[in-house]
């Protein structure tokens, strides 16, 4: 076991120092799963890196996509991690239910992982691969792109420097349009097992940045309803929710997939004792309100567009700097940028928000 051991802690070195040093110019990158969001961290990879192999299950996918990037293909995330020795991080891009099997599979192949949102639709789930990231000793990374939104950040900064003062209550609004044709052209959105719910596929970000800005949360009271999706998903479409933070804020998340035609607002407003700030837009890409106590929050960036799925649009696409983060993580020792157990933390809430109203994957 001691030999084992220190074994591990060699090959752990010796990758560091090949990640870290001039020999290895471009970490090699695999992607497992070839859906449309894969598409976006295929384009990443291939400029900031180097996109060795990708996977899906659906072959035709896998071709096509490494067709386009030069890279080998294959059917299997098995066939895959035996195969290629030399990559050192998979990102994870395949549905929601499959996230858990898939990142602790490739952390036991020595891999580090990045895994795409929600990080598993369990915290039992998060917890296994929490533990396969320490026994392994590579690293978990977890995508939450929307932290880098140029408002959120610069709403983050005046939070952590108190310029807010005491958060009293907070406003989540997640406003959507996901129509029929959206969970048809899939055969895992809208499921129970691989989607999870509305708030696993398209607002775990929102519920990210609430925790992240204000802190745990304690009670939770629960409505939800489907109204106009009866036939195609498994689950709600609305909700509403009431919440208190363990440090005494209230709060709410409204959020619904059924706007009118089109995504209508994805806002967080922040109100404290010496300042309130609305950041706003479609997918909290917009500061649209502030009024704070002897300070205003100005230079904001100019924010990125959303991912563009033809038909539907979705959060901002940061994904650049999610890689960049990795990168930095990886060759300059510097620290990530959501862990393991701050994906835990959204998972947990909306497990706990599932549960009351009865509804998503059961342990």
């Amino acid at each position: 076991m001691g030999f084992r051991v220190l074994s591990l802690n060699l090959e752990l070195e010796t990758q560091n120092s090949k990640l870290q040093g001039h020999q290895l110019s471009k970490i090699q990158f695999a992607i497992i799963g070839c859906g449309r969001i894969a598409q976006r961290h295929a384009e990443h990879i291939s400029t900031m890196a180097h996109l060795a192999a990708v996977c899906d299950v659906k072959r035709q996918r896998a071709d096509e996509l490494a067709a386009k990037y030069k890279c080998r293909a294959y059917g299997s995330i098995d066939e895959l991690l035996s195969s290629e020795p030399s990559v050192n991080v998979v990102s994870i891009c395949t549905p929601n239910g499959l996230h858990a099997e898939h990142t602790i599979k490739a952390l036991r192949a020595g891999k580090h992982v990045l895994c795409e949102k929600p990080m598993a639709l369990r915290t039992a789930d998060c917890r296994r691969m929490m533990a396969e990231e320490e026994r392994s000793g590579r690293k978990l990374f977890v995508v939450k792109q929307n932290r880098f939104n140029p408002p959120i950040v610069a709403l983050k900064k005046a939070v952590d420097d108190g310029r807010l003062g005491r958060i009293i209550n907070v406003q989540l609004n997640c406003f959507w349009n996901r129509t029929d044709a959206y969970y048809k052209e899939s055969d895992w959105k809208g499921t129970l097992d691989l989607d999870g719910g509305t708030l696993y596929t398209q607002f775990s970000h929102f519920i990210d940045l609430l925790i992240w800005m204000v802190g745990d949360i304690g009670t939770v009271h629960v409505l939800t309803g489907n109204f106009f999706h009866q036939s195609t998903i498994d689950f709600e479409d609305t909700g509403v929710i009431a919440l208190e933070f363990t440090n005494g804020a209230l709060g709410t998340i409204n959020y619904t997939v059924n706007s009118y035609k089109k995504n209508m607002e994805g806002s967080i407003t922040l109100f404290g004792d010496k300042g309130t700030v609305k950041i706003g837009g479609q997918y909290l890409n917009a500061l649209e309100y502030q009024s704070i106590e002897g300070y205003e929050i100005t230079n904001v960036e100019q924010s990125a567009p959303a991912n563009d799925y033809g038909f539907y649009q979705g959060s901002m696409s940061n994904h650049d700097k999610v890689y960049q983060n990795v990168l930095d993580v990886l060759t300059h020792d510097q620290p990530i940028a959501t862990s393991g157990l701050e994906g835990l933390r959204t998972v947990e809430l909306i497990e706990r928000i599932y549960a009351q109203a009865n509804i998503g994957p059961k342990a």
